[in-house]
């Protein structure tokens, strides 16, 4: 696939159709991290995973039927540790099976430790028109407690290369860490607009079971802020990205106007997206149905599975609308633009409960956009996981 121009979103508030590759492996396990990665000591045979991700490709794709795809995104573990040869033959797959229109977003994401100059040329020149950085800290303690394999300069260095040869870059930055005064996140925070990033994904850390940091947690080794300080971090992060210019478009997304993720949009506006490789979801719509569909964790079981059968899908859920209804309202209170109404009644056969909707609204959790949408208010995003229930009982 040659690379394009990146074009503007300019698609109203049309979900889309989005294709997730998942690469699962990494160089460390950072010990907050519980998402589907994995290190291997020895060399990964890649060429071997390509043709496992292609074949997987043509089943997904036996699956959805012929679609336009608006947005691709390489997430992990950690893309760039592919050859850009890897990334260019799976980018091509996915133009054989589906449309790709020229211009669409096409991210990857990259640790900062693993960029190098050729391998960024290299993801350019495959198709790649936006990288997403996991800086997560701009203080070398700070990464260091965090597990990242790069220091400050390391990220500096990235993020100036992502600039000179992406479109549009984006990166991570991980708050309420131990310690962390709220002048000091925002000192941290006017520093990473000031490299030109065009949008920020602002993440609180959360103690996750299964990981090292969980069990510090609990052994009391590891003291991260109280609920009240880390609701004022988040108030504060609010305030900060709003006066610089990158407002919140998601409850943990921050963009100038027109750098939204076209591809996280997606997954919070509801629409399709194809989930290929160790660990990726999907949800596919087949005429008034929609399946969700997860493949096998592991990646060389993942392997094995396709390598035998064709694809490594694990699960297969045929999602009634009830359960469609409760995940649009999951995915779009999240946003800042709120949920489509009309949508949500269509899935769930329903008006929200008045009493219920009335008692959110006067607390100043929820709120009405015309008669067409309802969203969360600042206040409710605090309690975000509380307004979903509450609503959707």
């Amino acid at each position: 696939m040659q690379a394009a121009p990146l074009s503007a979103i300019g698609d109203g508030m049309d979900p889309g159709f989005g294709v997730y590759v998942h690469w699962p492996f990494c160089a460390a396990k950072c010990p907050y991290c519980d998402f589907n990665s994995h290190v291997r000591h020895q060399p990964v045979d890649q060429q071997r995973f390509v043709a496992a991700f292609l074949e997987e490709m043509a089943a997904i794709r036996a699956i959805s039927g012929p679609r336009t795809v608006t947005s691709i995104f390489m997430g992990g573990g950690t893309p760039s540790l592919m050859e850009p040869g890897t990334a260019e033959a799976i980018l091509d797959g996915i133009a054989r099976n589906w449309h790709v229109p020229d211009g669409i977003e096409i991210t990857m994401e990259a640790n900062p430790s693993s960029v190098e100059a050729t391998r960024f040329h290299g993801y350019r020149a495959a198709g790649v028109n936006r990288v997403s950085l996991g800086v997560q800290a701009l203080n070398d303690r700070d990464l260091k407690f965090l597990g990242r394999l790069h220091n400050v300069e390391d990220a500096l260095k990235a993020v100036r290369l992502a600039r000179e040869i992406f479109p549009r870059m984006s990166f991570d930055l991980i708050y309420a860490r131990p310690n962390q005064t709220v002048e000091d996140w925002e000192r941290e925070l006017k520093e990473a607009v000031s490299y030109a990033v065009d949008h920020l994904s602002l993440y609180q850390l959360t103690i996750e079971e299964g990981t090292p940091f969980f069990g510090l947690h609990k052994a009391g080794k590891l003291i991260v802020p109280d609920g009240e300080h880390s609701a004022v971090l988040y108030e504060a992060t609010q305030e900060i990205t709003a006066a610089i210019g990158m407002p919140a478009y998601e409850v943990s997304n921050h963009a100038r106007p027109g750098a939204e993720s076209r591809h996280n949009l997606t997954y919070w506006r509801y629409g399709d997206y194809a989930g290929i490789g160790p660990g990726a979801h999907g949800r596919l719509t087949i005429g008034a149905a929609k399946v969700a569909t997860a493949t096998e964790r592991n990646p060389e079981e993942w392997l094995r599975l396709v390598e035998e059968r064709g694809d490594g899908i694990a699960e297969r859920e045929l999602l009634d609308l009830e359960a469609q209804a409760d995940e649009l309202l999951l995915m779009g209170l999240r946003l800042r633009e709120g949920v489509d109404l009309a949508r949500w009644q269509m899935l769930s056969g329903r008006d929200p409960d008045p009493d219920r909707e009335q008692f959110l609204i006067e607390h100043g959790f929820l709120e009405r956009l015309g008669n067409s949408r309802l969203r969360c208010t600042p206040a409710g995003m605090l309690i975000l996981d509380a307004v979903v229930a509450d609503l959707a009982c």
